[in-house]
């Protein structure tokens, strides 16, 4: 069993739209990565930031909820999470485990932050995971453009030394074909 992980595409950071790299190729890629996981009976996840701490995206705001472009089915499961890291103190790694979820595709906002804190905790929990090169996405950085960002971390995680999982770097146009 598979879950296509969706991370933190919620309105608040998308404000405006133009913030963050590519917003709509990544939004389009990961509907189309979606549609495929419901049709094969696998899992989609959308993981979002509870920031009550920081007082920002509060569960039930605007800036909380997830952008409307995204494309939801009646058996999607949210899971909320206080920290960048999408395992960290919620129920994430309970719904895999009872799923019997083995592999994981990662897509999701912000690139340098919650994306990657989850598949580095993901690869510390052995799961076999495929990041969606184009299917996340960042704002542009002091001194480092979005796109920078982005290309660098697809780096990071394709060198990474997997655990007993393994971790790769694919575009949504080759995870589609698998």
């Amino acid at each position: 069993m598979k879950a296509l992980l969706i991370i933190d595409m919620q309105q608040g950071s998308f404000k405006p739209y133009t913030l963050r790299y590519d917003t709509f190729g990544v939004i389009d890629r990961i509907n189309k990565l979606s549609e495929q996981f419901r049709k094969s009976g696998n899992l989609v996840i959308f993981i979002q930031h509870d920031g009550t701490k920081e007082n920002c995206f509060l569960p039930g705001t605007e800036d909380w909820s997830l952008l409307p472009e995204l494309i939801r089915g009646p058996e999607d499961i949210f899971v909320s999470k206080t920290t960048n890291n999408s395992f960290y103190k919620t129920d994430l790694q309970t719904i895999l485990q009872r799923r019997g979820v083995k592999e994981l595709i990662v897509t999701g906002c912000a690139t340098d932050f919650c994306v990657d804190a989850t598949i580095k905790s993901a690869l510390t929990r052995d799961y076999f995971i495929t990041v969606a090169s184009d299917g996340h996405t960042t704002a542009d950085r002091p001194m480092v453009p979005a796109k920078q960002v982005i290309s660098y971390f697809n780096w990071i995680w394709s060198e990474m030394t997997p655990t007993q999982g393994m971790i790769k770097v694919e575009s949504c146009h080759a995870i589609l074909e698998t």
